[in-house]
């Protein structure tokens, strides 16, 4: 039995939600690590549909422990409000099903004011302005107001004085007034009696259970490929989103990660700025979108789409040690004629077989592409490898081939059912 950590292999929006969903019937504990409401999962559940930002994808199970550990930074308003709107569908949250680490960081309205301003000019990085960077800024900066804080309001005043030492003097090169320290004040403890219920120790909690035997699903945000070290930088989310950010976002060892699942989708897609050699910004991409139904379920922007980056992929694969992947979305590339993958780079007349950390050569590299024939029958819905067409079965070992990494689990549509299993993970 493992511990299963789920990371995104691509940019993100690779159909994460569906998949925690699925493992999450057997696991006892689902956990998120890391980033903050930026991220969104759209879960279908018997024809019913659950968009989630911060919590994490077991809570709308019953019989799960829901996790939000310390790697995550929280803006108390918008969990608020997302329990809320989860309550309107008949989802009860508890702190019976619903745990947070005491000593995650708060986003307040000063970082969403900040990363706005930022977003505005020129040198914007296509953030969804939720203020996730200048929270884990002030976090590693050690002057974070953290969850734990809202339990002792009259030391809270001087955390804020000192957190609005290093905000109002960069609002004032802003051209923007002071904020008072009243204010912070009162919009956290107006939101403290909502979330504290829900506090605990998370690395004493999440301890005890794998003692106990409990199955654990750590539940990742973003991409891969959006990790602040590994990532396209600077085009990149301000965490770690690789796989091995699960143990330090939780405060588990690493030997508590048993099995390491990455999920891609079929093709590949990025929502803002940033590399992505394999975009076709012409009819193919605008077709992938469209069947694919690319827009992202936070902002509503459309993603930018293209082929298959077997590159990437077999990178994040190594940075992230993925033992498995799961393949989403092969139902988009029905009835295609051909269907292109990356398989190198070429830069500056050579070929190379990795994405280079270099932001400007990342803007330099060309797709080196080899072609298959695609498949004309559909593979929507498709529950065995019996249901799919021969060509679409040597496209998904093709990939593996490519990767260098088997496929654990094929999903060809949004419903939890249509889902091909090929290895458990939680029983390797």
């Amino acid at each position: 039995m493992a511990n299963v950590v789920v990371v995104g292999a691509q940019w993100g929006d690779e159909g994460k939600g569906k998949i925690v969903d699925w493992l999450s019937e057997q696991a006892d504990i689902v956990v998120r690590f890391q980033g903050g409401h930026n991220a969104g999962h759209t879960l279908v559940i018997d024809g019913k549909t659950y968009k989630l930002s911060l919590l994490p994808s077991g809570v709308v199970r019953s019989n799960k422990l829901s996790v939000i550990g310390n790697g995550v930074v929280i803006d108390p308003h918008a969990l608020a409000a997302e329990i809320d709107r989860l309550k309107e569908q008949g989802v009860a949250v508890t702190p019976d099903n619903l745990r947070i680490a005491e000593n995650a960081t708060l986003i307040l309205s000063l970082h969403r004011e900040l990363e706005a301003i930022r977003e505005s000019g020129a040198a914007r990085i296509g953030t969804t302005k939720r203020g996730i960077g200048p929270a884990y800024e002030d976090k590693v900066g050690r002057r974070a107001i953290r969850m734990m804080d809202l339990a002792d309001l009259p030391a809270l005043r001087g955390k804020i004085e000192r957190l609005l030492a290093h905000h109002n003097a960069l609002r004032r090169g802003n051209g923007l007034p002071d904020v008072s320290a009243d204010s912070v004040y009162e919009e956290l403890a107006a939101v403290a009696p909502r979330v504290l219920p829900y506090l605990d120790s998370v690395w004493s909690l999440l301890d005890a259970k794998r003692r106990e035997g409990r199955r654990i699903l750590f539940e990742g945000a973003q991409g891969a490929l959006l990790d602040i070290d590994h990532g396209t930088y600077p085009f990149v989310t301000s965490s770690n989103t690789v796989a091995a950010q699960a143990a330090t976002g939780s405060g588990l060892g690493p030997g508590s990660i048993g099995y390491v699942l990455g999920i891609c989708k079929s093709y590949t897609t990025r929502v803002g700025e940033g590399p992505f050699p394999t975009e076709q910004d012409n009819e193919i991409g605008r077709l992938i979108g469209e069947r694919g139904r690319e827009f992202g379920t936070v902002t509503g922007r459309p993603r930018r789409c293209g082929w298959f980056d077997a590159v990437l992929v077999r990178q994040t694969v190594r940075t992230s040690g993925i033992d498995g992947i799961a393949l989403t979305k092969l139902d988009i590339l029905d009835g295609f004629k051909d269907i292109k993958v990356c398989v190198g780079y070429r830069l500056d007349g050579r070929l190379i077989d990795h994405l280079p950390a270099s932001e400007h050569a990342q803007a330099l590299v060309e797709p080196v592409y080899e072609t298959i024939e695609g498949w004309q029958d559909a593979t929507a819905g498709a529950r065995s490898w019996a249901d799919l067409p021969a060509q679409a079965i040597k496209y998904v070992r093709w990939i593996e081939e490519l990767i260098g990494c088997p496929v654990a689990l094929l999903s060809t549509s949004p419903e939890r059912e249509d889902t091909i299993l090929v290895q458990n993970p939680f029983e390797t």
